[in-house]
């Protein structure tokens, strides 16, 4: 097992490097120019906090099912596999306007789906809905929780949670869970108050091919630790 600090610095370069320019990144940018951003910025990161924990907890739990060999090698070869997959990304990206435009797009569509609802309904059914209202929007608003879920299940089964988990059985789980959490709040907090200005000038590629380099690094230290073992 690693220390503290290798787990943390691991996870905190892995997380940057995958979540900047990622399809949550953009949903998050374009949540903030629609709605206040305390709102959305809060269940953003309410979303991968929660996320980043339970990666860590089912990477802790792997050990338990697999030998820590088997884990271990298993842990090396999907970040050799996310290294090739982050360039693959990389080299055969046409434009960063692309997805956040297609993000964009999706949002769009569920805001006039929202909308043609909402327009439907009367000022009589809208007294009705209060009295029906779930238990969690007695507490948290409507923005906060279309921002969590959103960021949610965009992260579930993505590369970044995958690696995560990989992380988490190899290295030091207290470290990656704060390298994690840190990197997801530096990248969220970046999207919500930068907008689209700074999601636009983000380099997709280049990041992509910055965390495929990252991954292979990590691939590469991961087999020697295995061979020196």
């Amino acid at each position: 097992m690693s220390t503290v600090v290798q787990g943390f610095t691991k996870s905190l370069a892995m997380t940057v490097l995958s979540e900047i320019g990622d399809k949550t990144f953009f949903a998050a940018a374009i949540l903030a120019m629609r709605h206040p951003r305390r709102l959305v910025l809060s269940g953003c990161l309410v979303a991968l906090i929660v996320m980043t924990i339970l990666s860590v907890l089912v990477g802790l739990a792997a050990p338990n099912l697999l030998s820590r060999k088997w884990s271990h090698h298993i842990t090396t070869l999907l970040f050799f596999g996310f290294g090739l997959w982050s360039l693959w990304d990389a080299f055969k990206e046409d434009g960063d306007d692309d997805e956040f435009a297609e993000v964009e797009a999706k949002l769009d569509a569920d805001l006039k789906a929202n909308g043609g609802a909402t327009k439907k309904s009367s000022k009589d059914d809208d007294d009705l809905k209060k009295q029906k209202r779930s238990f969690l929007l007695q507490f948290f608003s409507p923005i906060f929780l279309k921002a969590f879920s959103i960021t949610f299940f965009g992260e579930w089964g993505d590369k970044s949670q995958l690696a995560t988990i990989g992380l988490a059985a190899d290295e030091n789980p207290l470290g990656v869970v704060l390298g994690g959490i840190l990197g997801q709040a530096l990248c969220t907090t970046a999207a919500v108050l930068g907008g689209k200005s700074l999601a636009s000038q983000i380099s997709e590629k280049i990041v992509a091919l910055s965390g495929g380099i990252l991954f292979i690094v990590f691939g590469i230290q991961s087999f020697l630790a295995t061979v020196e073992a």
